[in-house]
């Protein structure tokens, strides 16, 4: 089991940018790092499995929909240090945009909630410091993008 915690290396996980109608779907986190906030589907690569298996995995046990054709769009840093400057997280985020092909919205495993929020008030939400990273450099893209059946 990877040690995410207090970790001797950088932990590799995924994220899922979802985008219908000009909305994205945001995950309320129901653990740390970041709990309580919102940020994209995603989570851990496991041994043997490549980022994009990953994705799709994460997206189905977190939403319940099922997704394909990931597509890189950005890989993030989320550094955390305790108070004595020691890393308490590390991980790098590999965030691919993902097309719908079906399945139900519904939240499960380390999703609290689930929510489409309109790209220009996604900021407005309490998001993680990686997500604003991610949307701030990556906005004028996610406006032209689209998940759901054309």
């Amino acid at each position: 089991m990877v040690k995410r915690l207090y970790p001797s290396q950088p932990v590799i996980g995924v994220g899922a940018i979802m985008v219908c109608d000009g909305k994205i779907l945001l995950e309320k986190r129901k653990s740390e790092p970041g709990k309580g906030k919102w940020s994209v589907p995603g989570g851990l690569v496991e041994l043997g499995e490549s980022t994009e298996q990953a994705v799709i995995r994460e997206v189905k046990e977190e939403t319940g929909l099922d997704v394909e054709n990931p597509e890189l769009v950005d890989v993030v840093n989320n550094i955390i240090f305790d108070e004595n400057g020691k890393i308490k997280y590390h991980f790098v985020i590999v965030d691919y945009f993902v097309k719908l092909k079906g399945g139900e919205l519904k939240a499960a495993d380390d999703a609290e909630e689930l929510k489409w929020v309109a790209l220009d008030e996604a900021e407005n939400y309490n998001i993680t410091k990686p997500l604003k990273a991610f949307l701030q450099r990556n906005m004028a893209k996610l406006k032209t993008l689209n998940s759901c059946k054309e």
